[in-house]
């Protein structure tokens, strides 16, 4: 049994009012009005949504932050229940040993979430309508149609909403009457389930001239299931911010695997191993039906000191309960809109005549400039989702050369190569947000405009971008390893260690109306999800160890990437030399770690250690969604200290 209980915070949630508020997902506050009567409105008239300019109606965005409203906090309360038993034994049959087990593992995970510093969009649109003024300090308030001096069937509780007061050097215009009618606190639990069965045979078939010729045959039961149950508003339909809906699904699969291991040559000249192994899987899903995947691999040792290897192997991978029954939420990206401004009538330079002709065919008035680049979009799981399929391939060697043990200088020294290449078909993701609405409104292509609509005015209200299997992904490059152990020296024993990964390819393979197009990841940072992919990266060690004491020293080398430059910081050319795009650097984290381990306390360890220890900061990234870095291939910045005590009781 686990318990984690953990809060985080976030920025005070917007509040985002009116036809062009774009806030998606059927929003109330999207048609909400903000009534002539609203004791404060400063207008003089209804901001209505009636597009009979006699009438008054007319497009408008009201966008505020309410600092008074206090951060967003999130408390989580999560438990996970893990049980798993079996058996195992041996037997002989026909001389030969053969080994055996069953398995089975129930697992349960709950979490329960309150959420402080949301906002109720039915309760906004209750307060922003009809109502009386209020005489400093009389703390009697009324929403509702106002009859004379009087509100006779007034809303209960509700308290008339300045969102138009700004925060008057700090104070604000919010008040806490007027937080406590808007602000609810928000209830939400999910919880996923497995249970797994396996049983396992392994042995030796037969005695090969080179060796046994071994296998393992086994069979798996796995039953997944999951729901999410949000706070009662967003069923309702009443939350200002982002909109989720409750879900369920399951699914459970049959699998039966086998693999061999055949030795072929043993000790002859030029082949002081060679062996070949192969492996198949047969497996078949509820809700995907049956397939199988294989794998062959080869291990060849021309000599001792080196060993060539290489594989090739099917992959098959399900759709996961949130893939396939994750319900809609809304996720607000950052995202420039080619078609602002586009004819040049308010100061920037036109855009090339087909980006003309298009945002035009598109709606957009040619007087349309975007004022948020937070778009919100709405992502989710998807039912239709196929499972994804992949080759890959992989060769390389390993060096371990004997004149480089029991030197002086060397006690053991080892270098591994790896060559791999992975092509994976029906990739599930969404697609990245702005290459999807550069491409609408570069070729009006139908797949790629859909789910996108857009106000009178040209600003974008509706974002559909759900999980989808786009048309592939292929990926291929390099890891590079090296491990030196130096001889035991009287300051102690020291051992170098070098990881390196080249990424020489990262190709996603979308669709539109037109077939399919590729699209180049390597060396960019992909924002809104946050995904970089940095084309070198590498960590170097420095392990040292003598007699109770032990210590780390590990530099974590990224390569710098590129990332489209948003049009904001464009036009205050914070970004690198190139216009449209900003070089994110390259980053070094140093990490320290010491250990002791008395030996008149066995078992017993103490560790302390730090994490980038010189302070040092993620690159700026402007097209990420939060934070304005990347937090998933970047540390959080500022120093990270740790301690750890781990005891070990009886014989391992």
């Amino acid at each position: 049994f686990n318990n984690r209980r953990s809060t985080n915070q976030a920025a005070p949630e917007p509040i985002f009012v009116g036809p062009e508020a774009g806030n998606g997902g059927g929003s109330l506050l999207d048609i909400t009005e903000v009534d002539v009567n609203n004791p404060y409105n400063p207008l003089g008239f209804t901001l209505n949504l009636s597009t009979d300019t006699t009438t008054g109606g007319t497009d408008y965005f009201i966008g505020r932050r309410p600092l008074e409203g206090g951060p967003r906090i999130f408390e989580q309360n999560v438990d996970t229940w893990y049980a798993g038993g079996g058996f195992r034994g041996q037997f002989t049959a026909a001389e030969r040993d053969f080994f055996w087990d069953l398995n089975a593992v129930w697992s349960r995970n709950r979490a329960d979430q309150i959420t402080h510093g949301s906002y109720n969009s039915q309760k906004i649109k209750n307060a922003l309508g009809p109502g009386l003024a209020v005489d400093a300090g009389d703390p009697i308030t009324a929403c509702g149609q106002v009859v004379g001096n009087t509100v006779p069937n007034p809303i209960p509780n509700c308290v008339p909403f300045n969102i138009f007061g700004g925060q008057q050097g700090g104070a604000g215009s919010i008040t806490p009457a007027m937080l406590n009618y808007i602000q609810p606190v928000l209830h939400d639990n999910s919880e996923q389930e497995l249970k797994d069965f396996t049983a396992n045979i392994t042995g030796t078939i037969f005695q090969l001239p080179a060796g046994a010729l071994n296998f393992a045959l086994g069979a798996e039961h796995r039953e997944q299931s999951g729901f999410y149950q949000p706070d009662a508003i967003y069923p309702a339909g009443e939350s200002a911010g982002v909109p989720s809906g409750a879900t369920e699904g399951e699914y459970d699969v049959d699998e039966l695997y086998g693999e061999i291991q055949v030795p072929i040559l043993k000790d002859a000249p030029l082949f002081n191993l060679l062996s070949v192994s192969a492996a198949i899987r047969y497996f078949d899903y509820s809700t995907f039906g049956d397939d199988t995947t294989s794998k062959f691999g080869v291990n060849w040792r021309p000599v001792k000191d080196l060993l060539l290897r290489a594989t090739y192997g099917e992959g098959f991978r399900a759709p996961g309960i949130g893939e396939l029954f994750g319900t809609f939420s809304r996720f607000d990206a950052t995202i420039d809109d080619p078609c602002t401004d586009y004819a040049g009538l308010l100061g920037g330079a036109p855009k090339p005549a087909n980006i003309q002709a298009n945002c035009l065919a598109l709606g957009v008035p040619n007087t349309y400039a975007q004022f948020n680049n937070q778009i919100s979009v709405i992502t989710g799981g998807n039912p239709d989702l196929v499972p994804e399929t992949s080759d890959g391939y992989t060769a390389g060697f390993v060096y371990s050369p004997r004149w480089a043990s029991g030197q002086s200088w060397s006690d053991a020294l080892e270098f591994e190569f790896t060559y791999y290449k992975i092509e994976i078909d029906d990739t599930i993701q969404a697609r990245d947000g702005q290459a999807k609405l550069n491409g609408c409104v570069e070729t009006l292509d139908q797949v790629l405009c859909d789910g996108i609509t857009r106000t009178g005015s040209g600003v974008i209200n509706g974002f559909n971008n759900t999980l989808i299997n786009i048309g592939g992904t292929t990926t291929s490059g390099y890891d590079l390893n090296l491990r030196w152990a130096l001889p035991e020296t009287g300051i102690g024993r020291f051992t170098f260690s070098w990881q390196n990964t080249i990424l020489d390819e990262y190709v996603d393979t979308v669709a539109t109306a037109a077939g399919f197009v590729d699209e180049a990841r390597e060396g960019t940072q992909r924002g809104s999800p946050s995904i970089a992919f940095p084309e070198f990266k590498s960590a170097l060690t420095a392990d040292w160890g003598l007699a109770d004491f032990s210590g780390a020293l590990t530099l974590r080398y990224t390569d710098a990437v590129t990332e489209v430059c948003p049009a904001a910081a464009q036009g205050l050319n914070l970004c690198s030399s190139d216009p449209v795009s900003n070089k994110m650097d390259a980053t070094t984290y140093v990490d320290i770690q010491g250990s002791y381990s008395p030996s008149g306390l066995s078992g017993w360890t103490f560790t302390l250690g730090v994490n980038n220890v010189t302070d040092e900061d993620p690159p700026f990234c402007f097209s990420c969604e939060l934070n304005s870095f990347d937090g998933g291939t970047y540390d959080i910045p500022g120093m990270f200290w740790y301690a750890r005590i781990v005891a070990r009781f009886g014989k391992e």
